[in-house]
């Protein structure tokens, strides 16, 4: 644990330095300011230095004549249009403390790009939002949102990240839930900007200078001074948490639509995925299968016995989720109602006494209130398998609607003046009011089931969403548009540790033609979070409703997850411990590389993959960005294993069957290519290996194996392997774990980028007397050395030599 310790002080500053590092801060007396500089002095972040610190202090309105004055309490006598109270069409917002607002900002000296602060349906790279709006964060249910806008959406995650300086990056975190709003101004002119050094003197430098304004709260910020992304990413998450690790089912493919009409629909569905050999692992139910929009019941008649539903469901290694949002029906018949009324569990109205009322789905609602304790208890109890009737450990739970969702309200949102538990106003705690929701939810279910790791999705969210839910980016539209920004958002979900996203395979809104679908599936297949969902008046979109061709290239996206499973899990593995999202930009792993910094069309997955979906319709040719080093780097192709030579910006024909994914030089690959109807039947399946060797005749990469969905890996029950590829011989080790017994062998390994054919391979395990020949062939086309049945259990420490 590292601390700022002074080393200098005069009527001028303090100067500190970092007891673990190279960094050092100076604080200015007059006027304030806070500059983070690196070993050079260069000025990294400035806090303040435009001098926009400002906050609003509470204050009491003069009384009116005949009112009583608390005494001692300052009264304030400025008058103000909007100061106490502000209207917007038939709403009224009260401010009992008038103005409350702060602002500070912050400058980063060297820095070209900034990224982060979702959700907006904008580009990845920060825009300029100088002479325009400044992007804003307020949790909002946005109907039909809009593409290239820094309107707010359904989440906030007040952390940015700035690029420069060679591929050095910062952070900053603006630890405040209350409605928000960040203008960036980018000087792209290379201005002169003074550097602290001991030499006098300027250097010309880019610059990126942003405002934060909060209508409430206090100043709370956190800088991160990396130096790396990749630093950035692990310094955030030991501030907010790292991702959860998801049970492994999860991360294969969701199938939902608003809705599923009874229990033989979702009975035939089931079934149609299997007739067509198409994997699958979540059969989804939406709003409609509860008793009139009251959750925790089923429709009587439509989902008369849903036991027998899900067991069926289950019964293929499959899991089903059921929705449960905040609204909760005004009606004396519904328990639940009637609980949160007698025990006071719902939000106030602005005077602290009348429980709030909007209108959602059920129509007249009551939002419960998370920040009291004892909602917080019988909210985990209600998933309880004896008070949830109907469920069973194989059905997990989906929150939307939790920003929260008010269709009466401002803005289809909560009134700002609601008072929740304590006394605070709904103001102060908005953006978080979503993040409370869906991490009840998820104690709730390790409250049901200890030892079972929870699955939630929640549509709002806030910093540390991460720890509990997966997130989703809303209510998209079947719109080429739409798929195009996709990827775009999902980095900077990803790179604000929200790493668990996805949104909409064939978007919400609308219905989309079969090569629309096609193209999204394609897309999805790597993106963390794969779902289809669909509003219910759009086309059923089941894949064998479509054409044939339509239908196989659908199947085989899914099939190519199915087969880098292994890879998700592991990467995900790696982010608990890390705070490194799976689905990275490629400037996380090429920092330096400048024409990367406003790359939104490819991706990489984890350091292997290369990723560039086709966005556009009718393409026949998409331009890929390969980084490295002439000479140093290569990409292999993930289909037919060809190295591209070239690296930079190239274009690359296309078809409808597949997209370009390539592979790195110098990592491993672990597949399993069996592939089955749900990913918990793979576990005992077998592994292959594909080596993508370097310029230096090295690769690296690493598998994580547990059960799938306990948390006994939390008790060394799981195998953390490390496979290393140097001078012809690929290793296999234990790196951590070891107490998981599995049944998983190596099927096959694929070696790409060997110089000559090999003359013989052979197989050497932990503890046996003599190696073993293997057999094995050779692609002249390709290069690729395919070694067939090495036999070995995944278990045990092994290697097999190349000569």
């Amino acid at each position: 644990m590292s601390e700022l310790v002074e080393v200098e002080r005069s009527t001028q500053l303090i100067r500190l330095k970092n007891s673990a590092g190279p960094t050092m801060a100076e604080l200015h007396f007059s006027p304030i300011r806070l500059d983070f500089m690196d070993a050079n002095k260069s000025v990294l972040v400035s806090l303040n230095s435009r001098g926009m610190l400002e906050f609003e202090h509470f204050r009491k309105r003069k009384p009116t004549e005949g009112e009583q004055v608390e005494e001692g309490v300052p009264v304030d006598e400025e008058e103000e249009p909007g100061m106490w109270e502000e209207s917007f069409g038939t709403h009224r917002d009260s401010k009992p403390h008038g103005p409350s607002a702060i602002s500070l900002d912050a400058s980063f000296p060297g820095a070209k790009e900034v990224y982060g602060i979702p959700e907006h349906a904008d580009t990845f790279a920060l825009k300029d939002t100088s002479g325009t709006d400044p992007y804003r964060l307020y949790n909002l249910d946005v109907f039909e949102y809009e593409i290239g806008n820094p309107m707010a959406l359904y989440g906030s995650v007040p952390f940015m990240i700035a690029l420069g300086n060679r591929g050095t990056a910062v952070g900053v975190f603006w630890h405040n839930p209350s409605e928000t709003w960040v203008d960036i101004s980018k000087d792209s002119s290379n201005v002169v900007t003074q550097i602290v050094s001991m030499m006098a003197g300027t250097e010309k430098i880019p610059k990126v200078e942003t405002q934060w304004i909060s209508e409430a709260g206090i100043i709370d910020m956190f800088v991160l001074l990396g130096p790396g992304p990749k630093d950035v990413m692990r310094q955030y998450a030991a501030l907010t948490g790292p991702t959860f690790l998801p049970p492994l089912w999860s991360l294969g493919l969701h199938n939902s639509r608003w809705n599923y009409n009874n229990e033989d629909d979702v009975r035939q569905v089931d079934a149609g995925f299997d007739a067509v050999d198409f994997p699958y692992d979540v059969m989804w139910l939406d709003i409609e299968h509860t008793d009139d929009k009251k959750y925790f019941t089923w429709d009587p008649v439509k989902f008369a016995n849903p036991k027998a539903m899900i067991d069926n469901v289950a019964s293929k290694g499959r899991k089903m989720v059921t929705i449960v949002d905040p609204h909760i029906k005004r009606d004396s018949s519904y328990f639940l109602h009637n609980d949160a009324t007698s025990k006071g569990l719902y939000v106030k109205q602005s005077d602290g006494v009348t429980d709030y009322e909007g209108w959602c789905w059920p129509g007249s609602s009551g939002y419960l209130d998370f920040l009291k304790p004892e909602t917080r208890k019988y909210w985990e109890e209600r998933f309880l398998l004896e008070n949830y009737q109907g469920s069973t450990l194989d059905l997990f739970t989906w929150n939307d609607m939790n920003e929260p969702s008010v269709f009466s309200g401002p803005e289809v949102t909560m009134h700002k003046d609601a008072i929740h538990h304590g006394g605070f106003e709904h103001r102060e705690l908005h953006n978080a009011n979503g993040f409370y929701f869906h991490w009840n939810t998820y104690l709730a279910h390790l409250r049901r089931a200890p030892n079972l790791r929870p699955f939630v999705l929640t549509r709002s969210f806030f910093s540390g969403s991460q720890r509990y839910a997966a997130v989703w980016t809303g209510d998209n539209m079947a719109d080429w548009s739409h798929l195009d920004y996709t990827t775009a958002m999902l980095l900077s979900h990803s790179v604000t540790g929200i790493s668990f996203i996805g949104a909409d395979i064939g978007g919400f809104f609308n219905s989309p033609d079969a090569e629309m679908l096609v193209r999204w599936y394609q897309a999805a297949a790597f993106q963390p979070f794969a779902r289809v969902h669909a509003h219910i008046e759009t086309r059923r979109r089941e894949p064998w409703l479509f054409d044939t061709d339509s239908l196989h290239r659908m199947r085989q996206a899914v099939r190519i997850r199915y087969s880098v499973l292994p890879l998700w899990y592991t990467l995900f593995y790696e982010a608990t411990l890390s705070g490194v999202p799976p689905m990275r930009p490629i400037w996380m792993e090429f920092p330096a590389e400048e024409a990367a910094w406003t790359e939104q069309d490819s991706f990489m997955l984890g350091d292997v993959l290369l990723v560039r979906p086709v966005t556009t319709q009718g393409a026949k040719s998409v331009n890929v960005y390969f980084p490295g080093k002439e000479g140093t780097d290569l990409w292999y192709n993930f289909f037919g294993f060809h190295p591209v030579h070239h690296l930079g910006f190239q274009s690359l024909a296309v078809d409808m069957n597949t997209i370009p994914i390539y592979q790195r030089s110098g990592t491993i690959l672990p597949k399993r290519e069996r592939i089955r109807r749900s990913a918990s039947l793979t576990l005992r399946d077998p592994f292959t290996l594909v080596v993508a060797v370097n310029a230096t005749g090295q690769a690296h990469g690493s598998l994580y194996m547990d059960d799938g969905e306990t948390f006994d890996y939390q008790k060394g029950k799981y195998l953390y392997l490390e496979f290393t590829f140097d001078q012809g011989k690929l290793s296999s080790k234990l790196k951590s774990g070891g107490d998981f017994q599995t049944d998983a062998w190596l099927e096959r390994v694929v070696v790409l980028g060997l110089e000559r054919e090999p003359s013989h391979v052979q197989l050497q395990e932990e503890n046996a007397v003599e190696s073993h020949e293997l057999r094995w062939s050779h692609d002249p086309s390709s290069g690729a050395v395919v070694i067939r049945k090495p036999g070995v259990q995944m278990g045990v420490a092994w290697s097999i030599s190349i000569n």
